[in-house]
């Protein structure tokens, strides 16, 4: 999927086609783009470089920041004031933003820097982002797992100069530079030096080589230069006084001569750095090349991973950019936990959990288990560290504001890796961990009185409960599974019997619609509480907006008004927001799986495209992407329960690289997907050529299926109506 991977996908405000049929019906109130990057990255790597304009949240593009429909614009056209490292993919409201060291290339004087250029002739693949600025340099970057290379192109000129500002970081909005309160720089000999920063509480080091023979270099402070100096200290820095300070590297440039920049990142000081640097790109000069190709290849072994069947170059483009966003982050650096000394695994830009946990998680678990350990690893590391478990774990200490989005949500993802029962867990460690976290601040509620508002976290915190029992009974702890079991059960108390819906609360970005319809342990109960399938069928159909009018969504800046009306519709976001992930695949517990196949085909149709402009909003870190791969390929998982849902796929024919063999799923009857036009619903479904009656299948089944084959056709079946998928309470062996 290399070839197909279009990194602009995402960067631009949302301009799909008008939506046709079901998704015409869906109100969208976060922002309305995808707040992705197209800078170089490597698979789940610590290290990102791209250039900068300063705009939000990644620091590169247009926009000013907001939190509703379309974003207003900072900048008229692409800019550049230089290239910085570490940026977000995808997120929105982060108050951490890094963007450190800025490197920028220039021909005029020092008084210069801060400039934005204007960007012209971008190109980005996985692992390399170019451009040329309207200075005439043409730049070009690309990444290793804890380093980045810079190689500029000048033309002719007396005074070339590449200037590392090691003072600049996070965004030009207000409120959102990030000043260093500590720092060092270093000249260590010709085109070698270093220097070390304290931002957000993290110690961030850098060691750095330039390939510019010839050249003078020199550190300066307040845009001035100081000569013969070769070190930097600043003990403390306010940010009322910051003074902007970094190094340089001056002298004449011939035409189209290239100058290289290394940079070897790491958050235990200098002397690793320059070791993660020489492990990245080696020791020799002219490193850029084959940094890139060897980050290229990377990618390729990470896409190739799943292979589809594309029916036109445009869903190629989507699928496989989306399966690109998919494998960003978390930023894995192995070794280099700055909160503690200990070789192991460690882990920032989880951001968040609530964001990733329904499905880019699974995908991660799926694809790459290896790294789904390691993150466990780091996490239960973080807990014994910091005191709880993460909701969001970024390159930063402080207190977790996200904790409000979610409760106990890394439960989920502990219990996808016991049911797999993959190697490399110390689960009685786990266990210790995981138990302490459900009395965290809402879940102290949830054992004193039963409930926790907002509403939402009630459902959380149930959930955690059924998903630490598994884990508790794979330690053979009887009596706490027993104990968190009868405690999974307080997810009915969250719920009104009169509506079929959540109590009244406060939620979290949506309303009480968008969270009614999870996919919880006991969905049997859930559905009853709600008056049997077809009272919730007709609650799902009125919040997927069947027989509803078309809606118009919200412009530039929208009111007040203009928001709560479109709130009081209480309708499906249509995968702009990530508490709707899940619902279409309610459908599925109340034997309505063409109902499924009918909301995922028009959300695959109408809210995924090509251009910037081809996500309907935020990519939450790869949430949205992962939610794409999914639903492309007919399948989707059901976090925590180690369970994958089937439906009809969007491909005729894909295949998964798992670790135990290729999986295939191949189908007969296949109609492309487009928008407003019929959907294919599945007749029968065989697993190794078995006939199969139900809509899912385990975990452990997916990694040792060699082939799903589903038979599609014009009408709904009646395959998925009588075997649901299985519920807590559930009596009959899953039947209804």
């Amino acid at each position: 999927m290399f070839e197909q991977v279009d990194p602009f996908i995402g960067t631009g405000a949302t301009d799909l086609p008008a939506p046709k049929g079901l998704a015409a019906t869906w109100w969208w109130p976060k922002p309305q783009v995808g707040n992705t990057h197209p800078g170089a990255m490597h698979p789940f790597g610590m290290v990102s470089a791209c250039a900068y304009s300063g705009a939000y949240p990644t620091g590169y593009g247009l926009y000013d920041f907001n939190t509703e429909g379309v974003p207003g614009l900072l900048h008229d056209r692409p800019v550049a004031s230089g290239f910085t490292h570490f940026q977000q993919s995808g997120t929105g409201a982060i108050r951490k933003y890094y963007n450190y060291f800025r490197v920028t290339p220039m021909l005029g004087p020092l008084d210069d820097l801060g400039t934005n250029w204007d960007l012209r002739d971008e190109v980005a693949e996985p692992g390399y982002y170019a451009a040329t600025l309207s200075s005439g340099v043409r730049c070009e970057v690309t990444v290793g797992p804890k380093s980045a290379v810079h190689r500029y192109t000048f033309p002719a000129y007396d005074a070339a100069r590449i200037v590392i500002d090691a003072s600049t970081g996070g965004l030009a909005i207000p409120h959102s530079r990030t000043v260093p309160l500590k720092a060092h720089l270093a000249m260590l000999e010709p085109g070698v030096a270093q220097g070390e920063i304290h931002v957000e509480g993290v110690p961030l080091a850098v060691h750095l080589e330039v390939d510019a023979p010839g050249w003078r270099q020199l550190l300066w402070y307040d845009r001035r230069l100081m000569p013969g100096g070769t070190r930097l200290d600043f003990d403390y820095i306010r940010p009322t006084t910051l003074r902007p300070f970094g190094l340089m590297f001056m002298g004449p440039s011939r035409a189209e001569q290239t100058v290289e920049v290394r940079l070897g990142f790491s958050l235990r000081g200098c002397a690793k750095a320059r070791d993660n640097l020489h492990a990245d790109v080696g020791r020799t000069q002219a490193a850029f090349a084959g940094r890139r190709d060897r980050t290229a290849a990377t990618w390729r072994d990470h896409l190739g991973k799943v292979e589809i069947d594309a029916g036109s170059d445009d869903q190629a483009t989507v699928f496989g950019t989306a399966l690109y966003h998919s494998l960003v982050k978390p930023s894995f650096a192995p070794d280099e936990s700055p909160s503690w000394t200990t070789e192991g695994p460690y882990a920032f830009d989880i951001c968040t959990l609530w964001d990733i946990y329904r499905t880019q998680l699974p995908l991660m678990t799926t694809l790459f288990p290896e790294r789904s350990v390691a993150l466990a690893g780091a996490m239960l590391s973080i807990a014994e560290q910091e005191g709880n478990l993460p909701i969001g774990y970024r390159m930063a200490k402080g207190a977790d504001r996200f904790s409000r989005q979610g409760s106990a949500l890394a439960h989920t993802f502990f219990a996808d890796l016991c049911q797999l029962d993959l190697p490399g867990i110390d689960w009685d460690w786990a266990m210790v961990h995981l138990e302490l976290d459900l009395r965290r601040t809402y879940g102290e509620d949830y054992l004193v009185h039963g409930v926790a508002h907002p509403i939402s976290h009630t459902l959380d915190l149930a959930y955690a409960y059924h998903c630490t029992a598994a884990i508790a009974h794979r330690v053979r702890d009887r009596p706490l599974a027993q104990q968190m079991r009868e405690l999974a059960e307080g997810w009915q108390a969250a719920y009104d019997p009169g509506t079929g819906l959540l109590r009244d609360s406060t939620f979290y970005e949506g309303g009480r619609w968008n969270y009614s319809f999870r996919l919880l342990h006991d969905m049997r109960a859930r559905i009853a509480l709600a008056g049997g399938d077809e009272a919730f069928v007709r609650l799902l159909d009125r919040f997927f907006g069947y027989d509803a009018l078309s809606v118009v969504q919200p412009g530039v800046a929208p009111s007040v008004a203009e928001m709560n009306a479109g709130y009081g519709l209480s309708r499906f976001e249509g995968l702009n927001n990530e508490p709707d992930y899940e619902a279409p695949w309610a459908y599925h517990y109340a034997g309505r799986p063409d109902r499924t196949a009918e909301v995922v085909h028009a959300a695959i149709a109408n809210q995924f495209g090509t251009g910037r402009g081809g996500l309907p909003g935020n990519d939450d870190s790869g949430g949205l992407s992962a939610w794409y791969v999914w639903a492309t390929l007919g399948l989707f998982p059901v976090a925590g329960q180690s369970l994958f849902l089937v439906s009809a796929p969007a491909v005729a024919e894909s295949t998964l690289q798992l670790p135990e063999g290729d999986l295939s799923i191949t189908t007969t009857g296949f109609e492309p997907v487009e928008a407003g036009g019929p959907v294919s619903y599945v007749q029968s479904l065989a697993v190794d050529g078995k006939t199969l009656e139900r809509p899912w299948i385990s975990g452990r089944e997916l990694r040792h299926i060699r082939n799903l084959h589903l038979e599609l056709g014009p009408r709904p079946s009646g395959w998925g109506s009588r075997v649901r998928p299985p519920s807590t309470s559930d009596t009959l062996g899953g039947e209804a």
